[in-house]
C-alpha cells in the first residue's frame, strides 16, 4: 500500500512538472483577434481600439514590435515586460481622413512567446464627410476657384477640334470678369458668363483644334488667366492634349502600302560612368515598308538626352541614323530615359527606345 501511495505521488510530481515545463515560456493570450468598428464618419477623425492581452505563460512577455499593414494605422502596445499572469495592450488608431467605403487592415504582434507572430484585425465602413466647397472647387486663382486647373485633352485625331469645360465658382464679393491672354492660336477659350455675380457658377469652355497645333504626340500649352482684366501672380490654366493620327481613316490599299519603321536594337546600355561624363550611341531606323516613312516627332523623357534624327523622311527599303547624346552632369546611380518616336506607320506609330546605365 505504502508502495502504491509512493508511486502515485511520484506521478502526480512528474505531471507537474511536465506542465510547468510547458508553460515555463511566455504565452500572448488575446481575448479577441477581431474588432469591428461598424460605422464610423470621416468628419468625426481618428478611431482608436485597444486589443487586451494575458501573459498566460511562466516568464516575462516582451513585444519586440507591433507592423501595421498601412500607413492609416498606427500601433501602440505595452512597453514593460508582461509578467506571468499579468495583462497588457495592443492599441490600433485608425485614421479615415480621405478613405471613404469598407477597410479592413491587420497588426503583426512581435513577441518573445511561445506563439511570437499574432496578427489582430480592424475593419469597419468610413462614411465619407459632406464636400465642402473648397473641396469641390480645389484652385484658387484669387477671387475665383476652379474644379481644376489642368485642361486635359487625352487624344485628338490629327485635323479634329475637341471642347472640354471646366467649373468656376466666384467666391468674393463682386461680380469677376474673366479672361485669357497668350492664348495661342489652336485654343480658343472663353468664361460662360464672362462676369460672374458673387457666388455665381459658371464654366470654362476650351476649345482645341489640333490642325492648326503643328506637333504630335503629347504637347502642353499655359494660359494667363485674367481677372477683371488683370493677371495676378501664377494664374494659369494648363491645357495639354496627346495628337495622334487618324489611321482608322486609311484605306485598304493605304494600308497595304504602309510604310513600317523598324531599329537595329531598341536599347542603349552605357553600362557605368562616372559623374559628368556624356555619352553617345547612334540608333539606325530603317523604312521596311511600302510608302514615304515621316517621323512626326522625337522626343526624350529627359533634358540631359539629345536626340538628332539625320531625316524626317526615309524613303521605302532606305535607312537613316538617330544620334543619341546623354549627359550625366548631375545624375548618378541607375538611369532609365526614354526616346519616343512618333511616325506615321499605322502599326507602330509611337516607338520606345530606351537609354540606360549607372552612373558613379
Amino acid at each position: 500500500m505504502k508502495k502504491f501511495i509512493s508511486f502515485t505521488l511520484l506521478l502526480a510530481v512528474f505531471i507537474s512538472y511536465g506542465i510547468l515545463a510547458q508553460t515555463v515560456e511566455p504565452t500572448i493570450s488575446f481575448d479577441k483577434d477581431t474588432h469591428d468598428f461598424g460605422n464610423i464618419k470621416e468628419e468625426n477623425g481618428k478611431v482608436k481600439y485597444d486589443f487586451q492581452f494575458t501573459n498566460t505563460g511562466g516568464k516575462p512577455l516582451i513585444i519586440n514590435q507591433v507592423r501595421a499593414s498601412c500607413g492609416c494605422t498606427s500601433p501602440d502596445w505595452s512597453k514593460e515586460p508582461v509578467l506571468p499572469g499579468k495583462r497588457g495592450f495592443v492599441s490600433a488608431t485608425y485614421d479615415p481622413l480621405n478613405r471613404p467605403g469598407a477597410f479592413n487592415k491587420s497588426l503583426t504582434v512581435v513577441s518573445n512567446a511561445t506563439n511570437p507572430n499574432v496578427v489582430l484585425y480592424i475593419k469597419g465602413d468610413v462614411t465619407a464627410k459632406p464636400l465642402t466647397m473648397e473641396d469641390v472647387y480645389r484652385f484658387s486663382m484669387g477671387d475665383i476657384r476652379m474644379v481644376t486647373n489642368h485642361v486635359s485633352f487625352p487624344q485628338i485625331l490629327k485635323g479634329k477640334t475637341s471642347t472640354q469645360e471646366v467649373e468656376v465658382i466666384n467666391v468674393s464679393e463682386n461680380p469677376v470678369k474673366i479672361s485669357f491672354s497668350k492664348v495661342p492660336g489652336h485654343i480658343v477659350i472663353k468664361a460662360v458668363p464672362e462676369v460672374l455675380k458673387p457666388d455665381e457658377k459658371g464654366k470654362i469652355e476650351v476649345s482645341y483644334n489640333s490642325a492648326q497645333k503643328n506637333e504630335w504626340g503629347f504637347v502642353m500649352d499655359r494660359v494667363d488667366v485674367m481677372l477683371n482684366d488683370k493677371f495676378i501672380g501664377n494664374n494659369r490654366l494648363t491645357v495639354s492634349a496627346t495628337i495622334d493620327e487618324d489611321f482608322a481613316s486609311w484605306t485598304p490599299e493605304q494600308l497595304a502600302n504602309a510604310p513600317s519603321i523598324s531599329f537595329d536594337n531598341n536599347t542603349f546600355d552605357f553600362k557605368e560612368i562616372k559623374q559628368g561624363d556624356k555619352v553617345e550611341h547612334v540608333f539606325t531606323i530603317t523604312n521596311q515598308g511600302k510608302s514615304d516613312l515621316v517621323i512626326r516627332n522625337v522626343k526624350a523623357s529627359c533634358g540631359c538626352t539629345a536626340v538628332s534624327p539625320v531625316d524626317d523622311i526615309i524613303k521605302p527599303g532606305a535607312t537613316t541614323t538617330m544620334k543619341v547624346i546623354f549627359n550625366s552632369t548631375g545624375k548618378t546611380g541607375t538611369q532609365n530615359k526614354t526616346i519616343t518616336i512618333i511616325s506615321n506607320d499605322p502599326q507602330k506609330s509611337r516607338t520606345i527606345l530606351w537609354v540606360k546605365g549607372n552612373v558613379v
